[in-house]
């Protein structure tokens, strides 16, 4: 179960951690893409980097909730 992330006293949603961790990854992976020029292979870019942050998103509250 995800825990509430409490931050001066106020609480928030661990969607506060996850998703910033999320778009740090997929822009790595983005930078890496068009560092190497594979980003011209991508059929749907924009596409292809939406479905990448819910890919990492997905791992990331996987990997960094408790199980």
């Amino acid at each position: 179960m995800m825990q509430a992330v409490v931050l001066g006293g106020m609480a928030f949603s661990p969607l506060v951690i996850y998703i910033p961790i999320a778009f740090l990854l997929s822009a790595l992976t983005r930078f890496t893409l068009h560092r190497l020029d594979w980003h011209d292979r991508l059929w749907k870019v924009a596409w292809f980097e939406v479905s990448l942050f819910v890919c990492y998103f997905a791992l990331t509250v996987y990997l960094l909730s408790g199980r």
